[in-house]
C-alpha cells in the first residue's frame, strides 16, 4: 500500500544552488529595515542545526519504510535539508561581518538541539513534523505574498524563495514517515506545543540579540515597525496563525494546504 501522500506533479529533489550573500549581509538587506532584517536573520540562525536534526529524526525510521515512492522522497528530503543547512551555515557565518556574536548564539541553540537529540525516536520525529509545519506555513506565505520581501536585495530574495519552494515540496515527507511508523495523534499534538514554544522563543531571543548589536534593541520605533510587520500590516504571523493552528486538528495533513499552483509559478520564476 502506498503511504506517500505527496501529490502528483510535486517532486522532492535537491537543487544544487549556491548563493553568495556575503556583501548583502553586511547591510540591513531587507529594505534597510533593522527589524525585518533581524527577524529573517534570526530564523536563519536556527536552520543549520535544526535541519540536521530533521535529517537525523527521519533517518531513525528510514529502514522501516517499504513504499518506494516515500523511500525516494526521504532521500530527496535529506538532500534538500542538507543543502539548506549548508547555505544557511554560510549565511550565518557571513553575519559575523556586522559584529554579531554568532558563535554564542549558535552555542545557545546547539545546547537545545543536543537535548532534542537525546529524546526518544518517536518524540524526535514528532518534533520534526511540528517544526516542518512551521517552515511549510511560512514558506507558503513567502511564496504567496512576494510583497513581504519587497525591498530585499535580489540574492536574498532568491535564497529565501528557493528555500520556501523546497520546504513546500517536502512538507509531508516527515509527516508520512511519522504516520506510518509512530501514528500517535496525541503525541503529535503535545509535542507541537513544545515545538511552538521553542520556535518562538529562539526566534525572539535571536532577534533581540541581533538588534542589540545594531543598537536598536530599545528603539520604540523599531519595535513598533516590527510588531506592525508581524501582526498588523502586512501581518506575517497574523496571516499565518490559522494555518499554524490547523496542526491541532485530528484530521490534519500538510497537503490540506494545496498550494501546487503557487509552487509551480514560483518554480518557473526561480528557474528563469
Amino acid at each position: 500500500m502506498t503511504i506517500s501522500s505527496t501529490p502528483d506533479g510535486v517532486t522532492v529533489k535537491p537543487r544544487h544552488l549556491r548563493f553568495d550573500v556575503k556583501a548583502e549581509l553586511r547591510t540591513l538587506w531587507h529594505g534597510n529595515d533593522a527589524f525585518r532584517t533581524a527577524f529573517f536573520n534570526a530564523l536563519s540562525l536556527q536552520f543549520p542545526d535544526g535541519e540536521q536534526q530533521f535529517i537525523n529524526a527521519v533517518r531513525l525510521y528510514r529502514d522501516e519504510i517499504t513504499d518506494p515512492k516515500l523511500k525516494s522522497e526521504i532521500k530527496g528530503f535529506i538532500g534538500q535539508e542538507a543543502l539548506h543547512s549548508r547555505e544557511h551555515k554560510d549565511y550565518n557565518e557571513a553575519l559575523k561581518s556586522r559584529g554579531y556574536d554568532i558563535d554564542a548564539l549558535d552555542q545557545r541553540f546547539q545546547k537545545h538541539m543536543a537535548w532534542v537529540g537525546r529524546l526518544t525516536p518517536s518524540r524526535q520525529l514528532a518534533g520534526t513534523c511540528g517544526a516542518e509545519h512551521y517552515t511549510a506555513v511560512l514558506a507558503n506565505a513567502i511564496l504567496r505574498h512576494p510583497e513581504w520581501m519587497e525591498g530585499a536585495t535580489p540574492t536574498m530574495k532568491q535564497l529565501w524563495r528557493w528555500h520556501a519552494i523546497e520546504e513546500t515540496e517536502h512538507k509531508s515527507v516527515a509527516f508520512d514517515v511519522y504516520r506510518a511508523c509512530v501514528g500517535s495523534e496525541s503525541l503529535r499534538r503535545i509535542v507541537f506545543l513544545f515545538v511552538t514554544w521553542n520556535f518562538f522563543k529562539y526566534t525572539f531571543l535571536n532577534t533581540c540579540s541581533l538588534l542589540r548589536t545594531d543598537g536598536k534593541l530599545w528603539s520604540v520605533r523599531t519595535w513598533l515597525g516590527g510588531l506592525n510587520f508581524l501582526w498588523g500590516k502586512p501581518g506575517v504571523l497574523r496571516k499565518c496563525l490559522p494555518e499554524f493552528l490547523a496542526y491541532f486538528r485530528r484530521d490534519f495533513h500538510p497537503w490540506q494546504q494545496d498550494n501546487r499552483s503557487l509552487l509551480e509559478a514560483n518554480l518557473r520564476e526561480l528557474e528563469a
